[in-house]
């Protein structure tokens, strides 16, 4: 008979586990941790832990042990397990109480068995196979139903055979054993619940935020893709700094609560974007607003041009008619004007159809050009009078030096940002997720305080707002979905990176990580087209 003294010794073991339990996160180290204990306290050679499938109508195999045979399979072990999961009823519906851990699962109750092979009330043909196969002696079984709050089953705790904790000899368990297991059990179903409730919380919460990526996504083709590329490249480059022994960001390291917060932030990061109008969001042209208006001015031209030539005409018209001598040579002299003021015409639509494409810069000369087009031309709609060629908000528009979007229009996209922080700052944010807003908020500021909206230097920002700002960079340069440009090859984006990194842009340490680790590699072979990944020098 157990003494007093072991048995308070595994009642404390007992509280101890129960204490692991709640701070455990990951579930596969928890059901792992649920099993090792159980062997523990009954000092059971093996063990198998199962839970109920999602469907209610089998038990699936998550974690087996098996010391003597040194057998480790599920939870943490490298090795996984295939087997089929035990069905709770057979074909014409009735219960399957032929398999232990089934009958515990269907009639809530625990299942003690001193011997295996002389237990005439269950099936254990496939415990025989197993042992013929291995020379193993399956002997004593304890399989406990694991009830979470509710009453309902979520899995069977199931133990083979208890050792003598003196001579290790194989014995059955006894009624304190089975009672201790019965109370891990009880303490393990509500630990897994949970935990499972937690991840559950975590999914609703992750498909909201899926959500409004999907509002945003539905406004802009080429916003969605952002949003679900940038966090991918945030946890890569958090991951690579995490990693880092040496240098200025040896020091910084994340827990997974840390990763999972920045990831909720690289989700969330551009989420103002659901108030901002989709014309703008969308403008692959200057001229570009509900409709690309440079289609009115190609119009334009063609009255301009139909005008040159009737006015051509009607000057040879008189000429034909009248009597001077030297008319001929003065109809040619109107031909050659006329052809050169087509020609004029031409090249002018094709430079007004190629600066509407916007670009990475725009020369004083062409911005000089368009606005001398505003007079060169007059044009007189149908019932009205004549006209300047443009209209100044469409020479505004063609004389965008850098991109598509005016100052105002830009003005428009930056306030993202700023509804980004109002919309994140109003949540009522838990304790591991409390730096949501900032880390989101963060990803235009610049090391040198030049960015927006705050204005923040980067002694003011934390490494993973500043790790955010480098991701949505190197994503928004080598896009290829964005509408007002290609993107970029490896090579372009990183000399642009490597600029950004001496003028005060970005942080300047976390970008030599992003080069020297591959962050860059890793990431375009995963998203870029392939004539995109060229040579890279990371020197």
């Amino acid at each position: 008979m157990e003494s007093i003294d072991s048995l308070l010794k595994r009642l404390d073991q007992l509280n101890e586990i129960g204490v692991s339990l709640s701070r455990e996160r990951d579930i596969n180290r928890l059901l792992e941790s649920i099993l090792i204990a159980a062997k523990e306290i009954t000092h059971a050679d093996g063990g198998t832990l199962y839970r109920v499938t999602e469907d209610g109508q089998s038990l699936r195999f998550e974690i087996m042990r098996t010391d003597s045979l040194g057998i480790a399979r599920g939870g943490t072990a490298k090795e996984g397990i295939n087997l089929p999961t035990l069905p709770l009823h057979l074909p014409d519906g009735r219960p399957n109480d032929s398999l232990v851990a089934a009958y515990a699962a269907i009639h809530h109750e625990t299942v003690n068995i001193a011997d295996a092979y002389t237990e005439p009330n269950f099936d254990f043909s496939g415990t025989k196979q197993f042992d013929l196969r291995t020379g193993y002696r399956s002997q004593s079984f304890l399989a406990v139903p694991m009830k979470n709050h509710e009453g309902e089953i979520i899995g069977v705790l199931q133990l083979i055979n208890a050792k003598h904790p003196v001579t290790g000899q194989v014995v059955s368990f006894h009624m304190a054993d089975q009672s201790l297991a019965e109370s891990l059990a009880s303490q393990a179903a509500i630990a897994i619940t949970n935990r499972d409730l937690v991840i559950q919380l975590e999914s609703l919460f992750e498909a909201f935020i899926g959500l409004i990526n999907l509002a945003v996504d539905e406004k802009s083709q080429h916003t969605g893709g952002h949003c679900q590329r940038v966090p991918e490249l945030t946890l890569m480059l958090a991951d690579a700094a995490n990693a880092a022994t040496q240098g200025p960001l040896a020091s910084f390291h994340m827990s997974e609560r840390d990763r999972y917060e920045l990831k909720i932030a690289a989700l969330l990061h551009d989420c103002g974007k659901v108030t901002t109008p989709v014309h703008v969001v969308d403008k692959a042209t200057k001229l570009q607003t509900l409709f690309d208006r440079v289609e009115l001015l190609q119009t334009r031209f063609e009255v301009v041009r139909r005008d040159a030539q009737i006015a051509a005409l009607e000057a040879k018209l008189e000429l034909a008619t009248g009597t001077e001598p030297d008319r001929i040579a003065k109809m040619q002299a109107i031909d050659d004007a006329l052809a050169g003021t087509l020609q004029r015409i031409a090249e002018d639509s094709d430079f007004v159809r190629e600066v509407n494409r916007g670009g990475e810069a725009m020369s004083e000369a062409d911005i000089e050009r368009v606005q001398s087009l505003r007079e060169r031309y007059h044009w007189t709609p149908h019932g009205s009078t004549s006209q300047a060629f443009l209209s100044a908000d469409e020479a505004e528009n063609l004389s965008i030096r850098a991109g598509t979007l005016t100052a105002k229009e830009r003005d428009i996209i930056n306030y993202h940002i700023v509804a980004t922080i109002k919309m994140l700052e109003q949540l009522p944010w838990p304790k591991h997720l409390k730096n949501v807003p900032e880390y989101a908020g963060g990803h235009h500021e610049r090391m040198d305080g030049k960015g927006y909206p705050k204005g923040l230097k980067r002694d003011q920002m934390s490494v993973q707002a500043r790790i955010m700002g480098i991701a949505d960079i190197f994503e928004a340069l080598t896009a290829k979905d964005r509408p007002y440009k290609q993107g970029m090859k490896l090579s372009q984006a990183m000399d642009i990176m490597r600029r950004f990194k001496a003028n005060g842009h970005i942080d300047p340490d976390l970008f030599d990580v992003f080069a020297s680790s591959g962050v860059y590699r890793r990431y375009a072979e995963e998203f870029l087209d392939p004539w995109q990944i060229d040579d890279v020098s990371v020197s």
